[in-house]
């Protein structure tokens, strides 16, 4: 006999080396509903719906789908099931037409030849359900974002999905896309399908969610129907998100603001009115021996404003640079101008794993171990121990790979990859993002030191405590905009920045 959950989640629990990442997490996911998940990064989110979906297996607790349990051993034994997932990054073939698309992977052959699909016409009256407007034979390169996501839908529906998990799904949609989305959402629940809804993007939840669960350092902090929290906020979507952005957050804990010796007659940097896809007119200034926090949730546009100012991604707007308009256009130039950047995900963009100490941190100044244009090994070595020393990396000497670090030893490494180019300018993209509690004071500290020897740092986190402990001024962000730039003092109103941030009124 069915029940009213189609899902339902006991004590569920998953442990990495080191990190626990999901710890007792119990709700239920009503049928036919669209149930939002929320939570910053690391929060367990994804580690959730990744042992829903049959990526991640889990460490102890129990999963029941339909009233029976339910333990899937890979995506594909999920799928098998009726789970599906629609992806950010979307898993269609350009140079294929639409009925090749929705066959993938699906095709019968015999005597080594495709054959034509039984199901196809039960796929085209299902695509016609959704989208009407596309033709199985087109090619999915004249297709919008929007209509390969129906593709995408239609492809999970022929294959008697029950549940379709949509992660970030409005992210790379215009507005009208997204209404058309919405309709499709809703015609899938009519239907008789479930959706797990993913998004960072909290008024959404307001106009598509029935029930919300916020995560929380690998903790369901509150199952609600969405509902009630818009009662409780006298139904109002800012006042309703501002209250979300509390459960994601929860008490935020400030330790004591030490406030940077910032000299405001030297302007190191100055940006104005940065748009591009994802920004707005964003507008700012950098000091010398200045901490500058950029907070907001995810997708706000904080690691954009980095990507930009580093060269990586393009922009209208100016950048000036002590004074000189910044021409630079990729990384290179960005270093060369003076900037240097410890990336958001340093394990891919910031280390060679499979390198030693002793080799990473002179790759951005190599002429720094150079003789003769020949590395000389005994200034290779002097500039790693001075680094490992000054900064107490925990390794077993210099010839240790990176890759074998703790993630906090790996930061560190970054960071001195950065202090040996000697820019004038650090940009640190969640800088302590998954490192230990010992590391992050260390981290802080460097920080600290750095503006008090006349750098400017830009610390980009989404971590509120974090930007308060550290930054002199804060720039919140929502939306691809600079709402408000504030000053931070002992005394700041953290309340307020959630509200910002959030979308409320400034």
């Amino acid at each position: 006999m069915q029940t009213d959950s189609i899902v339902e989640v006991r004590d569920l629990t998953k442990s990495f080396p080191g990190v626990q990442a999901l710890k007792g997490v119990s709700f239920d996911i009503k049928r036919n509903s669209c149930h939002c998940v929320i939570g910053e990064n690391g929060a367990g989110k994804s580690t959730f719906i990744k042992i829903l979906t049959g990526a991640y297996q889990k460490s102890s607790g129990q999963i029941s789908f339909n009233g029976e349990p339910f333990n899937p051993v890979s995506i594909k034994d999920a799928m098998n099931s009726g789970i599906s997932v629609l992806y950010q990054e979307l898993n269609v073939v350009d140079d294929l037409t639409v009925e090749e698309n929705l066959t993938l992977g699906k095709e019968k052959t015999r005597f080594g030849l495709v054959q034509k699909s039984e199901n196809m016409d039960r796929v085209k009256e299902i695509l016609k359900g959704l989208d009407d407007s596309i033709e199985l034979g087109m090619s999915v390169s004249r297709l919008s974002v929007a209509q390969k996501q129906v593709i995408e839908i239609a492809k999970a529906i022929s294959s008697d999905c029950q549940i379709l998990v949509m992660d970030e799904p409005t992210a790379s949609l215009s507005e009208e896309e997204v209404r058309r989305l919405f309709l499709v959402i809703e015609k899938l629940k009519k239907e008789g399908i479930t959706i797990v809804f993913i998004s960072h993007k909290l008024s959404e939840i307001f106009e598509i969610g029935d029930n919300i669960t916020v995560f929380r350092d690998g903790e369901m902090i509150e199952t609600r129907p969405v509902a009630d929290i818009m009662k409780q906020c006298h139904n109002s979507v800012p006042d309703s998100c501002v209250e979300l952005v509390r459960m994601m957050l929860g008490k935020v804990v400030i330790e004591e603001y030490i406030p940077s010796k910032t000299d405001k007659s030297v302007k190191l940097l100055e940006a104005s009115k940065i748009s591009n896809r994802k920004l707005k007119d964003v507008s700012f200034d950098l000091h010398k021996g200045e901490i500058l926090g950029f907070y907001g949730l995810m997708g706000a546009g904080k690691t954009e404003v980095a990507r930009v100012l580093f060269g990586i991604d393009e922009y209208s707007g100016n950048i000036d640079i002590n004074g000189s308009k910044a021409e630079y256009k990729n990384a290179r130039g960005a270093l060369k101008a003076g900037i240097a950047m410890v990336p958001e995900e340093r394990r891919v963009d910031g280390i060679f794993g499979k390198l030693p100490i002793r080799v990473n941190i002179p790759m951005m100044r190599i002429s720094s171990v150079l003789t003769n244009k020949l590395i000389n090994s005994d200034k290779e070595n002097k500039l790693a121990d001075r680094y490992m020393k000054s900064m107490s990396v925990a390794a077993r000497d210099r010839e240790q790979p990176v890759a074998f670090l703790s993630g906090g030893n790996q930061q560190k490494v970054v960071i001195a990859k950065c202090l040996n180019r000697e820019s004038d300018i650090i940009l640190m993209d969640e800088p302590t993002r998954g490192v230990d509690v010992g590391a992050k004071k260390e981290i802080h500290d460097i920080i600290r030191d750095l503006a008090n020897e006349g750098k400017g740092v830009i610390v980009f986190s989404s971590e509120l405590p974090e930007i308060i402990q550290l930054c002199d001024r804060i720039v919140l962000m929502h939306e691809g905009k600079a709402r408000d730039i504030i000053q931070n003092s002992t005394d700041i109103d953290s309340d307020r920045i959630m509200s910002v941030v959030a979308g409320g009124t400034l």
